[in-house]
This record gives C-alpha cells, structure tokens and sequence, in this order.
C-alpha cells in the first residue's frame, strides 16, 4: 500500500503579487475552499492517511488551517451556527499531518529532498500543493497511479495531462517510448523541460502527481543546480531514466484537468469554473454570468 503524500507548499507565489504578500498562494480560495484543502481532500479520498507539507517564510496559516479549532467550534455553537460545523467537517479527516521547513527556494527537487526521513524506504505521493485535480478535487486518478506502481515494477509513476501544441513551451513534456492510451501506463523514455513547439515530442504535460520509490532521492542529490541555483525534480526524474530504472507515465482520465493555480490567469479560470458549477451557487451564478455577457438580450 502506499499511503505517504509530500505535499510542497513552499513557494513565494511571485506571479500572484499583491494577493500573495501577506497569505501562502496555496490558502488562496478557490470556489469555498483554499487551494491546499481541495489538495488535501483528494489525497485523503485517494487512501494516503499521512502527509508531509514542505512549509517556508510565511506559511503558518496552512498548519492553522488544518488544526482543529476548538474556539471557533465553540462560537458556531454559542451563536447557534451549528449547521456551519459540517464546513469544517475536513478538521476531521482520518490524516495525520507532518510539517517541515524548506529554508531556502533551491526548487521543487530540494523540496522533496526534505521529505526522504519521512518516507523512509516505502514509496510515496507527490502532489503540488498550488495545483488541483479535477473539478472540486473528485479526481481518482492518484488511485490508478498507485496501483499502476504496484502492478509494474519502476521507480516512478508521473501524472501526464494533454495539451494545446502551443502551450508545451510552459511545461515538462513526455516522450513517450510506447503508446500513451487512455488510462494505460506508457513507459517514458525522456522528460524534455519547456520545449519549442516545433520540437516538442508530445503533447503530454507533467499535471503535478507522482509516485515515487526512495530511488528518487539518490538521483535529487545527484542532480546539478540549474537557473537560480534550484534543483529541478524533472532533471532528477531523467537522472532516473539514464541510469536504466523504469519511469511510467499515466494520462489524466478524460474530462479530468489540472487547475494550476500559478498565475491570475489560470486562478481566474480555476474559481469561474468551480463557482460556476457549484452544487449550490452554481445556477445562479450561471444565469448572473449570462446576463452579464449580454446573453438573452
């Protein structure tokens, strides 16, 4: 079984200025939720029961966020809000969590690096905490890479999602060494970082899951600094492919996408698309939208 996650939480959110100044990018909300607890929910839904959050500088509202909070409890309580408890009903979860400090912004790679007490010899989840999978975070897809690992031997299961040829330039790119079908595990042959359109190798972009053996870990010390002095996880996973480990790629179920809460942007799209198909604000926020787009008229 593997029931480890990391879960890197460290970054600045410099893209996200001025909203990030003062709160982490990953307690950004999204829909009724912050980014990091729809991260969290899935894990939780997918069996992994302990979590490593890679913390830094200002982060202490993601550990807040996931104590229990038996003042605010009470309030709800003494105020007769009690049908406002179920919204913390995540407080809840059968989750243990572990937390420690990335000191210094040396990448994703030194992120994970950290986590190498913490997993021990058994194998492990990554999942980015600034990205989430699937409309409100119902995605199964950490499930199947689970058992695809469990299935076949190899060093790593990566998460892959398709993308728009023009967008290939913003991602880590698969190229892929047998058929990328849907739900089946491809082997990959290499990881090409932020290609050109023109030489790109696929349309398969690395969508911020992965499963990992301890290997990993010799191959992240291993891996060289690169611009800004940060050690790249993409470069850590092609040190794995050279030195002969199998590396397996899964696609995205179809109708799953990744929300990469990145940039205003795609943080833009990711709320319209969870407020807008809210199970209870949903339609009404639809028909605000279409009037404000001028539809009916």
């Amino acid at each position: 079984m593997i029931t480890n996650a990391v879960v890197p939480v460290a970054g600045l959110g410099t893209r996200l200025l001025p909203a990030t100044k003062s709160q982490p990018k990953e307690m950004l909300p999204v829909g009724k939720r912050p980014v990091v607890q729809y991260v969290v929910e899935e894990l939780a839904r997918n069996g992994i029961s302990r979590i490593l959050l890679i913390t830094g500088p200002g982060k202490t509202s993601i550990e807040n966020h996931f104590d229990v909070d038996p003042v605010l409890i009470r309030h709800l309580r003494e105020t007769n809000k009690e049908e406002l408890l179920a919204e913390l009903e995540f407080e809840r979860a059968d989750v243990r969590f572990f937390y420690t400090r990335q000191k210094m912004q040396r990448g994703l790679g030194d992120a994970v690096l950290h986590a190498e007490e913490f997993a021990g010899h058994e194998p492990f989840a990554v999942a980015l905490g600034d990205s989430i999978i699937g409309r409100h975070a119902q995605s199964l897809a950490l499930s199947h890479m689970k058992e695809v690992y469990l299935a076949q031997p190899c060093a790593a299961v990566v998460a892959f999602e398709e993308v728009a040829a023009d967008q290939v330039q913003h991602y880590g790119i698969a190229d892929p060494a047998t058929p990328p079908g849907d739900g089946e595990a491809f082997m990959i042959r290499d990881l090409i970082e932020k290609p050109d359109p023109a030489e790109a190798p696929s349309r398969l972009a690395v969508a911020a899951r992965y499963i990992f053996s301890e290997r990993i870990f010799a191959a992240l010390r291993e891996t060289r600094p690169g611009k800004g002095g940060e050690i790249q996880l993409t470069d850590a996973i092609r040190l794995l492919i050279r030195g002969g480990e199998r590396v397996l790629g899964v696609k995205l179920p179809p109708g799953e996408r990744r929300y990469d809460i990145g940039n205003f942007e795609s943080y833009f799209k990711a709320f319209l698309d969870f407020a807008l198909f809210d199970p209870e604000y949903g339609p009404e926020l639809r028909e605000y939208a279409r009037g404000l787009l001028g539809e009916g008229r």
